[in-house]
């Protein structure tokens, strides 16, 4: 039998060797939503998301040959922030790539925090072609968004804090992209349902669980987070053995989430952390109690008033 890759055992090792470098984010109920939810707003983390767990229990494995080498990453965004403020923390040189359409305001912190950009790509799929290519010319070590069992570990971390605040949770809702973090919850919690949530137009995880394969997309939503091309095939492994189900939500139902976060829970979110809430205020999830994950709040102004103005 194939040995799991990310135990709740791992998840328990990383959340000792980040805790004193990572914030404990709160955990808020929320009886406006009609039934007892709980929201893990992990849009306080350092770097506003989830992504800085797993990057630094990644770095925390690396060899000094491996820190003088530097490290590259590859993001839409958020992943790109967190490497490149882990890296300088570390005082490692970090490379990320992104691509054009992503959000100027990722790009621009991401290069703020220190590392360089290759902007080159036209979208997700040219990207991860020059990943490969900076690997084979700079020997880097790949800091992978989603894919990483380190990475996937650091990610769990949040379900441990979520469950020490509000044991009583039955089920829990994961924004997911590439599956990293909705894999790390699940090897965190075996005993609670988990259930990835994604857009209708970036169904990676979704694609992946019916196919029984990672299967390649092309991602196409306003949730920006969760623009992941392919399901990891390490997280894919994880998500089937835990049994973790899929919900797909709208764009309309994620930008009527985004506004009550925004202006009933005061959570000032990014589109891709409010697709879990967009779930439950659209009904695809039937249980009594439920944790959410509001996974980051990284979004420009421009995005949120266009979303707001739409009431």
């Amino acid at each position: 039998m194939r040995a799991m890759p990310v135990t709740r055992e791992d998840v328990l090792a990383a959340a000792e060797r980040i805790r004193v470098r990572v914030h404990r984010t709160p955990t808020f109920s929320s009886r406006t939503l009609g039934r007892t939810v709980w929201l893990k707003a992990e849009l306080f983390q350092k770097t506003g998301s989830f992504k800085a767990r797993g990057v630094l229990n990644k770095l925390g494995s690396l060899s000094a040959d491996e820190k003088v080498r530097g490290v590259i990453g590859i993001s839409a965004g958020n992943h790109a922030q967190a490497l490149a403020w882990g890296a300088a923390a570390e005082g490692i040189d970090c490379l990320v790539v992104m691509y054009t359409s992503a959000s100027p305001a990722k790009v621009a912190a991401t290069r703020g925090y220190g590392a360089s950009v290759d902007l080159e790509a036209a979208d997700a799929v040219e990207a991860f072609a020059r990943l490969d290519e900076h690997i084979r010319e700079t020997g880097r070590t790949l800091v992978h968004p989603f894919d990483d069992p380190l990475v996937i570990a650091g990610q769990g971390t949040l379900a441990l804090e979520l469950l020490e605040d509000a044991p009583e949770i039955e089920t829990i809702l994961v924004p997911t992209g590439g599956g990293g973090l909705a894999a790390g919850i699940a090897a965190a919690a075996p005993d609670r349902r988990v259930v990835a949530v994604e857009p209708v137009g970036s169904t990676a995880v979704h694609d992946a669980l019916a196919a029984g394969r990672s299967v390649p997309v092309t991602p196409d939503s306003i949730a920006d987070g969760l623009s992941g091309p392919f399901a990891g095939e390490t997280a894919l492994a994880v998500l089937q053995a835990h049994g973790v189900e899929s919900v797909l939500v709208t764009e309309e139902e994620i930008e009527e989430a985004f506004r009550f976060l925004y202006t009933r829970a005061k959570l000032a979110c990014e589109p891709a952390g409010a697709v879990g809430v967009a779930a439950v205020l659209a009904g695809r999830v039937e249980v009594g109690t439920v944790g959410v994950v509001v996974s980051g709040g990284n979004v420009s102004t421009e995005t949120a008033s266009a979303i707001l103005a739409r009431r």
